[in-house]
């Protein structure tokens, strides 16, 4: 039988980016279906006790920096650590993924390449511009998608789909949810494996 993975994640996120293709192959090696759940983490943080990075205490910006920078090195990363167009803040890129899964498009491999601009080309994510380049580079209507990403419909399912990563107590990105156990963190994909068994 199939395993069903639900996947939250944040396109503003290095920790989702630096997940995602590892991920991917997982997934794609244990023949799961990948639910992709695009939310919006400020809406999460304010229910579940966490901070948008700005926010938080000097020292823990210090140490992310530093597990960053741990991280890139381990896995060979080309993640810039610093990107100018960080933090992103317009739904574009989370609603055209959305967009992307209802149209029955791979929305996984487009949230997959929408993290690679921002972490590795250091893209403007929040352009719809950049977004709709990047559905053409994976072989989809790009001009189709944004716009679909522009109507309410898809706005409204964002919604849901952050009201669902609430309810089932998602408190960060990325987080994958398999028979109902969560697993927080690109650093937990070695469990993420074993319940696909996969490890």
């Amino acid at each position: 039988m199939s395993i069903t993975v639900d996947y939250f994640l944040s396109t503003s996120s290095p920790w989702t980016y630096l997940a995602s293709k590892r991920f991917t192959d997982m997934a794609s090696k244990a023949g799961a279906t990948v639910n992709v759940y695009p939310s919006n983490f400020g809406a999460v943080f304010a229910v579940s006790g966490g901070l948008p990075l700005p926010k938080r205490a000097p020292q823990r910006q210090a140490y992310r920096m530093m597990e960053l920078k741990r991280w890139k090195k381990r896995l060979s990363s080309p993640i810039i650590l610093e990107p100018a167009n960080f933090p992103s803040t317009a739904p574009i890129s989370s609603h055209t993924i959305i967009a992307a899964r209802e149209a029955g498009e791979d929305a996984l491999e487009l949230s997959n390449q929408i993290l690679a601009a921002l972490w590795e080309e250091d893209s403007n994510i929040d352009d719809p511009s950049v977004i709709e380049e990047i559905c053409y580079a994976c072989g989809m209507d790009g001009a189709a998608l944004v716009a679909a990403a522009n109507e309410p419909a898809i706005a409204q399912k964002f919604e849901v789909d952050t009201k669902l990563a609430i309810d089932r107590g998602v408190f960060g990105a990325p987080s994958y949810i398999i028979n109902d156990e969560i697993f927080w963190g690109q650093d937990r994909l070695e469990f993420v494996a074993e319940a696909l068994g996969v490890g």
